[in-house]
């Protein structure tokens, strides 16, 4: 049976019935042109875009990109694969009318072999991946949380902290770790139940969503036992940020009720030092000052 030929119409309307856009663009970044996008559901009208040019379109931090990508893309001659967010601030003229939240694509990149508007040229297929996006961040979130506290868990704190080690090895820049607990927290638990207990690692928590500073990575080590890492900031600078923790974590958890005089915390506050041959060093560090607090008194920060 002899091929199908389709008429020039005919290629017309299936390359317009196409489900996803794919762009004809230049190495000048030129819109030559479009096709396809029929999937109403995840795309608008874009045929206002052929003859302008990625600068005239998008900011420039994102013009200088997708330029990028072309440019690799004709480096290579391969198909070339990028993932890439857009919002309404990405695009000129809709800085207030556009999405807040991103649009997720998937941009295939394949190189032509002939040049288009005398230049040579790509096409750039781009497919709306913002749910799947979406669930993989949700999912990766729960693989980092803790289900507890909706802190960071061990996993992704030991993680963030061989990754802020290499950073000090590097570049030297400071970084401070505190490391604390609740007092008497198994009195509390065999006094009042664990589920009261668990109130209790709430609590702590919320602090330290409320009081530390958005580039501070808290973390539940494990049972009562938290961890708060502190990038770009030496020991003597996160002694009044740790001191502020013990103090309100101590009203917090005196408004939970039932605690006979309330409860308090303990901790143990170090910093990376040149010296340390991981990151699990300066966390020993501070854990030792933590029981030497324990041993002290309790209710006080160390710093070593």
């Amino acid at each position: 049976m002899p091929p199908t030929l389709f008429t020039a119409d005919q290629i017309a309307a299936l390359l317009k019935a196409l489900p996803d856009p794919a762009f004809l663009l230049t190495r000048s970044g030129l819109y030559s042109a479009i096709f396809g996008g029929a999937d109403i559901r995840y795309y608008h009208e874009s045929s206002y875009l052929i003859g302008k040019t990625l600068t005239e379109v998008l900011v420039p931090a994102k013009a200088e990109w997708f330029l990028g990508e072309i440019h690799k893309a004709l480096a290579t001659r391969s198909l070339h694969v990028v993932e890439y967010g857009l919002t309404g601030s990405d695009v000129k003229g809709m800085e207030n009318e556009g999405p807040l939240q991103a649009i997720w694509f998937e941009g295939r990149i394949q190189a032509l072999d002939f040049q288009v508007d005398g230049e040579d040229a790509v096409l750039w297929v781009a497919s709306n991946i913002t749910g799947r996006h979406q669930l993989e961040q949700q999912l990766r979130l729960q693989s980092e949380s803790d289900e507890l506290s909706g802190l960071f868990n061990r996993r992704k704190l030991m993680a963030t902290l061989g990754e802020q080690h290499s950073v000090f090895k590097r570049y030297g820049t400071p970084t401070a770790l505190l490391i604390f607990d609740i007092d008497h927290f198994k009195n509390i638990n065999d006094q009042y139940g664990h589920p009261f207990g668990d109130k209790a690692i709430r609590a702590a928590a919320d602090v330290c969503r409320d009081e530390l500073r958005a580039t501070d990575f808290p973390a539940r080590l494990g049972g009562d036992e938290f961890v708060v890492l502190m990038p770009h900031t030496g020991r003597t600078q996160a002694e009044p940020i740790a001191e502020r923790l013990r103090l309100r974590i101590a009203e917090a958890l005196l408004r939970l009720g039932a605690l006979d005089g309330g409860a308090t915390i303990s901790g143990g506050l170090s910093e990376f030092l040149p010296g340390d041959a991981n990151a699990e060093e300066v966390l020993k560090r501070a854990d030792e000052a933590l029981y030497r607090a324990k041993r002290g008194g309790r209710n006080r920060i160390l710093s070593v």
